[in-house]
């Protein structure tokens, strides 16, 4: 059986205001916002994520959520957030070493895995940490 992510991605969100967003997604999924599921907004590319911490099929979600009338409304698309091995680490130290971040990322109390790769962007204060699988960068 294939996994699915726990989150999903509301594209052309910009016709809606983040409080506005936070409240849809409260009526459509019935569940509560901070509690149950956390929305985090991407406004460079009109995008929010809404990560459900209580279990909920996702699919079924995106379904009531595309059939929403406000959604409709809106013009916002929704879908599952497909799982990814890769993550982009930012605001890091100047001197943070690659072993200190993998070491960082493999940590259990961080939510971490295995990883298999860190390429540093020093001029940038960021890296790309890739994990061995999916499971490692909650």
């Amino acid at each position: 059986s294939a996994e699915t992510s726990p989150s999903v991605v509301f594209e052309n969100i910009e016709k809606c205001s983040p409080n506005c967003l936070r409240l849809l997604l409260e009526n459509i999924s019935g569940l509560t916002v901070d509690e149950d599921f956390t929305v985090e907004e991407i406004p460079e590319i009109k995008v929010a994520v809404a990560t459900f911490i209580k279990s909920i099929d996702a699919e079924e979600f995106v379904k009531k959520c595309l059939q929403h009338k406000r959604v409709r409304e809106f013009k916002m698309t929704a879908r599952v957030l497909e799982l990814t091995r890769t993550i982009k680490a930012e605001n890091l130290p100047e001197s943070i070493s690659p072993d200190y971040i993998t070491v960082y990322f493999e940590s259990a109390r961080n939510g971490g895995g295995p990883v298999s790769d860190v390429q540093l962007f020093s001029e940038e204060n960021s890296a790309i940490v890739t994990f061995c699988d999916h499971k490692g960068n909650t």
